[in-house]
């Protein structure tokens, strides 16, 4: 089968949705099929190359506006790549649209990863073109029902959606050695962009409840400003800004901590990878009810516990409740391990999106 990929980027750009089409495109190619994946340009890499066996395509890149590249080359990249299915990466309205409009004759489906949420401006111009690009795919892929339920684009097309979980490479993360060294307290761990959706100033709040360190990993617009709020709060001693960790580091950093917050405020924390490291990694997670997979992933009481967005209090009684017990956060860190190894594997992703496209395919 030749499988053609669209979204803005992929590796080596960093982000959730970046290593998550690559993952895919390499387990793809693997069984057999022929994959390319058409992106961007962001700084004048080779318009071609091949990485694993991946075929990458980079359109020229005009500029990024509200996140989005511009790149007027995309769509007539996409109109001549040959393929047998189509898989769109949403959000990306230039890849989006140029499906819609150039690629019709070849049935494609929808990687719908998230909402439109910060780019409101964005959206009540582009609202009626989604909902065509939506209604026109032979199917629409998403990480959890709740998010489906939640979406409201999503909601009146939930018969054309699949559910299926993004995957995670359990054993990468598993018996891992501890990057940092132990404290003479318990430690929590938070890695991720740090932006305003992310909710660490939450957690930076709930702090000086807790006798616990706090190990924050990656950088991003909000790292000065939880900084100082962290010395504001007098907790400076008690959490340490890591700075970005290298992605061979991750398993060890996961290894180093006792329990995995993902504090997040917004629907724009559409599913939580992080959190499925965590679980891989047997560590228990604390996170947030936004009515997307951040509380389809955790368990509430079995894999970690789920509490209100935006209230250090509950974060706060949470993440006490589970420092006292060091057998409940054992018992809670191996259960999600467990639905990790049985649930989130890439072979697993991959056939249940490959059974996805011969469906579109066999309909056409």
């Amino acid at each position: 089968m030749r499988i053609l990929h669209i979204y803005k980027d992929y590796h080596p750009v960093l982000g959730g949705i970046e290593n998550h089409i690559k993952q895919l495109a390499e387990a793809q190619t693997a069984v057999g099929h022929t994959v390319t994946v058409l992106v961007t340009n962001p700084n004048r890499q080779p318009k071609q190359a091949q990485i694993n066996g991946v075929n990458l395509v980079r359109a020229r890149r005009l500029a990024t506006v509200a996140s989005t590249p511009l790149s007027p080359s995309l769509p007539l990249q996409n109109r001549r790549l040959p393929a047998d299915i189509v898989h769109v990466h949403s959000p990306y309205p230039i890849g989006e649209l140029s499906q819609w409009l150039l690629g019709r004759k070849r049935p494609y489906v929808i990687g719908y990863h998230s909402d439109v949420v910060k780019q409101q401006g964005i959206l009540r111009f582009y609202r009626p073109f989604l909902k065509r690009v939506l209604a026109g795919a032979g199917r629409i892929m998403v990480g959890s029902n709740n998010y489906v339920q939640s979406s409201p684009f999503l909601r009146p097309l939930a018969a054309k959606c699949r559910i299926v979980p993004y995957s995670v490479d359990v054993a990468r993360f598993a018996g891992a050695r501890p990057l940092i060294p132990p404290a003479d307290v318990p430690t929590l761990l938070f890695v991720g962009q740090h932006r305003y959706y992310k909710g660490v100033d939450d957690l930076i709040r709930a702090m000086p409840q807790l006798q616990a360190r706090l190990l924050i990993g990656g950088d991003g617009p909000k790292r000065t400003e939880w900084e100082n709020l962290a010395q504001q709060l007098g907790v400076a001693h008690k959490v340490q800004f890591l700075g970005r960790i290298a992605d061979e580091d991750l398993p060890g950093f996961y290894a180093s901590g006792d329990i995995f917050v993902l504090p997040s405020n917004s629907r724009a924390e559409s599913f939580g990878l992080v959190l499925q490291e965590a679980m891989a990694a047997a560590r228990p997670c604390v996170t947030t009810e936004l009515g997307t997979g951040t509380s389809w992933l955790v368990q509430d009481g079995i894999t970690g516990l789920v509490v209100p967005p935006k209230n250090p209090d509950a974060l706060a009684t949470a993440l006490a409740s589970l420092l006292a017990h060091p057998d409940k956060r054992r018992q809670m860190g191996l259960a999600g391990q467990q639905r990790a190894y049985t649930e989130f594997t890439v072979t697993q992703m991959a056939a249940r999106i490959e059974a996805i496209y011969q469906e579109v395919i066999g309909s056409e």
